[in-house]
């Protein structure tokens, strides 16, 4: 197989994870609110499944190194798969049985989508596709596969039951483990032997992140882009439909707004990611996609105007983590990948539930519409940090030396 169609079974088999963990997100609560009646347990068990992932893709990456990412990608596809067939094959075992195994499933997840980023590169450079254009074009179909995965939760819960939807959730991985098995082969490349002991070589990958200046700069801004993202999607957004609408409908139009803005920004991204300053663009797209959209809800009642805002803000936001992907393969040695990427998934993840949690606590003190207007302010000073601070990223935005200039 050329190098190129193993790139595209790589991106078929992410898209495909990508589904199945959607898909487990909904079946997994859905399974557990059926079988005891609990929407506390329901609520628990959502966040056991996300905590392990975040833990796992920091704490996978020394493992990661010393398997190798394609056979690591291997193993935890596969065991993810025996974890969720489990879950499946097992309701009647008890609740504490089932967050044991929501958490090994969660945690492999974690391993296993960190293996298959850190293939990109190799097949990438083999298939002499840049790099900014694969993140570009990862970016739209995780989009894609983020809009399919929960509706196709649902129409499968309702045709047949949560169970049954696990057990493809399993197949799912199964399939993922044996593509990559059978048709991604990076290239052997040497790498400087790694021998150190875990938590040194844990260390080490922090230790960058904390000294490079770009990484940071770029990982403070994911970090809070997703904090007030999922304030948004969690808390202010549903708060202030049924405070200024009180119609469901108003829920659906908005989330739908934002989602279509970020499909359609980043399939136009993946078409002009070689041509655009890619750093200001990063930029540019945090300022856009972050406190607009908590503005509007903040100083509007106007549906269709927060819809338009909203919207706008997907198609701004698109842009962030096509860009900081590239970074991230072309800026970290290829050594430190494993960690340093799992260390910057890790912690973007971890603005997800804390966002929630601080929206929560923000309207309970204050009231919706000052909570709005401070996350607002606050998103929109973090945002504009990368513009004022553009030092770091000029490397990105200046056109790339040819080989008579480099030479």
């Amino acid at each position: 197989m050329t190098p190129r169609r193993g790139l595209v079974v790589l991106f078929a088999a992410d898209v495909l994870s990508a589904v199945g963990s959607r898909v487990s997100m909904v079946a997994i609560p859905w399974l557990v609110l059926v079988t005891t009646g609990s929407a506390a347990r329901m609520g628990l068990v959502a966040a056991v499944e996300m905590v392990p992932y975040i833990v796992a893709s920091i704490m996978g990456g020394p493992v990661i190194d010393r398997l190798g990412a394609r056979l690591s990608s291997i193993i935890a596809n596969v065991v993810s798969a025996a974890a969720v067939a489990a879950i499946a094959a097992t309701t009647e075992l008890g609740f504490a049985a089932l967050l044991v195994l929501v958490t090994v499933a969660g945690a492999l997840r974690g391993v296993a989508d960190r293996s298959k980023e850190l293939l990109v590169r190799p097949m990438a450079e083999a298939a002499e596709v840049a790099l900014i254009r694969v993140t570009s074009l990862h970016e739209a179909f995780a989009r894609g596969a983020t809009l399919l995965g929960a509706p196709l939760a649902g129409l499968l819960i309702y045709w047949t039951d949560a169970a049954f939807v696990l057990w493809i959730d399993a197949a799912t991985f199964v399939v993922c483990g044996l593509l990559v098995a059978a048709f991604v082969h990076p290239p052997d490349t040497p790498i400087e032997a790694r021998r150190d002991k875990y938590f040194r070589s844990l260390a080490v990958g922090f230790a960058f992140v904390r000294r490079d200046a770009l990484l940071a700069t770029m990982l403070i801004t994911t970090f809070t882009m997703n904090v007030f993202a999922s304030a948004s999607t969690a808390v202010f957004i549903p708060l202030w439909v049924a405070e200024e609408l009180g119609s469901p409908a108003g829920l659906g139009l908005t989330l739908g707004a934002f989602s279509a803005g970020a499909l359609l920004g980043s399939i136009g991204f993946a078409v002009l990611a070689a041509k655009v300053p890619r750093y200001l663009t990063f930029a540019v797209g945090a300022v856009i996609g972050g406190s607009p959209r908590l503005l509007v809800l903040g100083l509007s009642d106007h549906l269709v105007l927060v819809m338009a805002v909203t919207f706008l803000s997907g198609i701004g936001i698109a842009a962030i983590n096509p860009v900081f992907g590239a970074v991230l393969y072309e800026h970290v040695p290829k050594n430190l990948q494993a960690r340093v990427i799992g260390l910057v998934a890790a912690t973007s993840f971890a603005g997800l539930p804390l966002g929630a949690l601080l929206a929560g606590e923000l309207v309970s003190g204050f009231g919706l519409v000052p909570a709005l207007i401070g996350c607002g302010v606050a998103c929109l000073l973090v945002s504009v940090y990368p513009l004022v601070r553009r030092g770091p990223g000029r490397t990105l935005d200046e056109p790339t030396p040819t080989p008579l200039e480099a030479a």
